[in-house]
């Protein structure tokens, strides 16, 4: 395996790397250079400096993960990336405790107004009476997303005296009375705060989040801090607020251009401005390249990698209750693309039981639609890339739970519709994975070996004439289930056999006098 280093990281991080793979330092790699080069490697680290464009990631024929020592993902195509099945990971974790402590920071440095008493001594001025402070102790503090460094700046703050009332509209109750903080709505936290910092990614929805209407709710003696991205606070209006008095002071680490060339908030006394420095510590660096390398170590050894951009997000303990169901996933998923006919167009898949308490049931999805792709598409399908393929195939994925398992404690139902035919299977996890129904009737097949599916009429003979003819293509049956809904009607028999099945054993099944169709399937 071959690693490129395309920017400085620390020296701990390309040694852990050196322990699996070959490692290329290139950090001074050109775009052009890293489109020409790229197809030889297996892993990429990048930090902020280096692009990794979708012209990038076409012709990485090798690249199995983009690696980002740091937080943002900002210079990565991930959509891209996630289409051709490469892993994008971060460091998220490493910068947690730095970017908190540069918040407080900021905001002991805006309350107690350090930044301009600093440069009033330095001029020879002692102006004491000019620089009258705001205590932390007993104020509200608002935060506004309650991640990682959220919950961070929680503790710190704590320790000043302050209480804390926060805005997420993903934070659970459980999580907040751990915390000890109160949820409230945006505008509550607004009007109550006296220092708000904000911890939300930029997106759509949280472009100029806080602008003018937010300032006209906030106290005249709010202090706000953001140490996430530029953007999320309206500047133009920021530097209106900041002039008209309707807020104290403000601290930013990031701006919505940077540098922040020629900004008006120059001109103003109560801002307190750092050049995107939050996550820059030593500690943080030498964490982000630590955490990034063995990531890559993880995928290179075939494990499963902790901070991965572009796939479902779990917590260790409901990873370890959704682990067992990916064999079941699995075997489904191979019996589907086996007895489907034509070009899949609707997915179904619904969580029953047991499994409809879990929160997150993704990666399951993920394990399944991989296993219906590959046996059919040229270009490996994989966790990261198989709903994207499955969209551009043009599946309509749908999930679903229910409580009712149907006798049984947990249950993985699937209906595909396809181009020829309709088919359902539901499965069951005991001891072992065990298929339980087959287009609605009832079964219990262990999800091994080979086995033929044959739907027919419930009339005498015929299992009789589908047993002769086997036995004329010399192929044995070990174990046979029948399942009906009523005599006489339809039924379904499932066969394990001891030998392959071939085409020709199909069809001549399917010639049968009274037999609907018959499908050789290999588990």
């Amino acid at each position: 395996m071959k690693v490129l280093i395309a920017d400085q990281i620390n020296q701990k991080g390309i040694e852990e790397l050196k322990e699996v793979a070959e490692v290329i330092v290139r950090t001074d790699i050109t775009p052009e250079e890293l489109v020409k080069d790229i197809k030889d490697f297996d892993a990429i680290i990048v930090r902020s400096r280096t692009k990794v464009t979708k012209e990038v990631i076409e012709v990485a024929s090798n690249l199995k993960i983009i690696a980002r020592a740091g937080v943002g993902v900002d210079n990565v195509d991930v959509q891209a990336a996630t289409e051709r099945g490469i892993m994008v990971v971060n460091a998220p974790e490493s910068t947690s405790i730095t970017v908190a402590e540069h918040t407080i920071g900021l905001i002991l440095s805006l309350s107690r107004k350090i930044s301009i008493a600093d440069s009033s001594v330095k001029d020879g001025k002692w102006e004491k009476s000019q620089f009258m402070g705001m205590e932390l102790n007993n104020k509200t503090m608002g935060i506004v997303g309650m991640g990682r460094i959220g919950s961070q700046v929680v503790i710190r703050a704590k320790a000043f005296g302050m209480d804390i009332v926060v805005y997420d509209p993903y934070i659970t109750p459980e999580a907040a009375s751990e915390l000890g903080v109160e949820v409230v709505d945006l505008e509550t936290l607004l009007k109550n705060s006296d220092v708000i910092t904000i911890h939300v990614p930029l997106t759509p929805e949280t472009k100029h989040l806080i602008s003018m209407p937010e300032f006209d709710l906030m106290k005249k003696n709010t202090l706000i801090v953001n140490c996430a991205r530029g953007g999320i606070i309206n500047e133009d209006d920021l530097y209106e607020a900041l002039s008209e008095g309707k807020i104290s002071g403000a601290a930013l680490d990031v701006f919505e251009n940077e540098p922040p060339v020629g900004s008006s908030l120059f001109e103003l006394d109560n801002v307190v401005l750092t050049p995107h420095i939050a996550a820059s510590t030593s500690e943080a660096q030498r964490d982000a390249a630590i955490i990034v390398a063995k990531e890559i170590k993880k995928v290179f050894k075939g494990e499963s990698p902790r901070n991965v951009i572009n796939m479902p997000v779990m917590d260790s303990e409901t990873f370890q209750i959704i682990k067992p169901y990916f064999r079941l996933a699995e075997k489904l998923g191979k019996f589907i693309i086996q007895t489907t006919q034509g070009n899949i167009t609707e997915l179904e898949v619904t969580y029953c039981g047991e499994l409809a308490e879990i929160q997150k049931h993704d990666i399951i999805t993920r394990i399944i639609l991989q296993e219906i792709l590959n046996p059919i598409l040229n270009e490996p399908v994989n966790l990261v890339n198989a709903p994207a393929v499955a969209e551009n195939r043009g599946f309509i994925i749908t999930e679903g739970k229910r409580t009712d398992a149907k006798g049984y404690k947990n249950l993985i139902s699937i209906e595909v519709e396809s181009e020829g035919n309709q088919v359902s299977v539901e499965g069951f996890l005991g001891k072992e994975p065990k298929i339980v129904r087959i287009n609605g009737y009832q079964v219990n097949v262990k999800t091994e070996g080979t086995m033929i599916i044959a739907r027919y009429k419930d009339i005498p003979g015929i299992i009789g004439s589908i047993g002769v003819k086997l036995g004329e293509h010399n192929i044995n049956i070990a174990k046979m289930q029948v399942g009906r809904q009523k005599p006489g009607g339809e039924a379904v028999m499932v066969l394990k056999v001891d030998q392959k099945v071939s085409k020709d054993v199909e069809e001549d099944i399917k010639s049968l006098p009274n037999v609907y169709d018959a499908v050789a399937v290999e588990l």
